[in-house]
């Protein structure tokens, strides 16, 4: 039976408490319970604005040029089931001044059926399609994989028949606290296969992309100039933001997006 409509007040009651209970999963104990109950084979991938992506090659074509929103659309096209959220959670937690609160998270798979209704709506493959651009154009980041949470505040079964996708600001998203929560649920959100941030010598160090620009807090400036660690999920925010240019964003290998689509298929049954 699908969550009732309260607990979406709950969630919002509670959510500014996540940092606090991200802390408590490095308690030997009681981290592990947590992780087990909340995060269990979570596998989640932040997909890279399309706008950032640096090509290195000329294309006769530009219809040619694949793109990581291709990732995103891909299932959209090809699950039997999508539902759009009514709101953002996250933003409508925070009461996010800076970007869309209406624009809620997409879910697809068959589990999807099982949603509460007064949460949101089952939609046609066009109006998600369109959904998912109007998240682009307000900034947003789209996030997909597998979230174990999702299932339990939903009350929808079976994990492994959801997906969930998510789209990103940087001052409300939950997994801001990637920084502070256990490694072990950390690295269950991912960048794109192949994907590689680099700052080149171009930098200033002016640190517009250190201003409340990652989600992570991956990226610092030292001795200035703008490094970026390891921590790095590669949303491409910080080189969307960068008044010179100097941070790039690129593929290693001509197959990430095909590597994407097919990490995400091992993940969930969109039939």
């Amino acid at each position: 039976m699908a969550s009732p409509y309260w607990v979406k007040t709950l969630l919002k009651k509670t959510f500014s408490s996540r940092f606090m209970m991200a802390r408590m999963t490095h308690l030997p104990i009681l981290g592990r319970i947590i992780e087990k109950a909340l995060f269990e084979n979570d596998d989640i991938m932040y997909l890279v604005k399309d706008s950032v992506v640096a090509i290195n090659q000329t294309l006769d074509n530009p219809g040619d040029m694949v793109l990581p929103s291709q990732v995103l659309e891909h299932f959209i096209v090809n699950s039997n089931y999508r539902f759009i959220m009514n709101t953002c959670i996250c933003r409508e937690s925070e009461d996010c001044q800076d970007y869309p609160v209406d624009l809620g998270c997409i879910f697809l798979g068959e589990a999807a059926l099982d949603i509460n209704p007064k949460f949101g709506r089952l939609s046609s493959v066009d109006e998600t399609l369109e959904h998912a651009r109007k998240c682009r154009e307000a900034g947003l980041v789209h996030l997909i994989g597998r979230n174990k949470l999702d299932t339990i505040w939903l009350n929808v079964r079976p994990k492994e028949k959801l997906l969930t996708v998510c789209h990103c600001c940087p001052c409300c998203c939950l997994w801001k606290v990637i920084p502070t929560i256990t490694p072990r649920i950390s690295e269950r959100v991912a960048a794109m296969p192949g994907l590689s941030v680099t700052v080149t010598d171009d930098c200033v160090g002016c640190g517009a992309c250190t201003n409340n620009i990652c989600f992570v807090n991956a990226i610092s400036l030292e001795n200035g100039k703008a490094e970026i660690n390891g921590e790095c999920r590669g949303c491409g925010r910080c080189a969307e933001i960068c008044p010179t240019q100097a941070i790039q964003v690129s593929f290693q290998g001509g197959d990430s997006v095909e590597s994407a689509i097919n990490r995400v298929h091992g993940l969930v049954d969109l039939t």
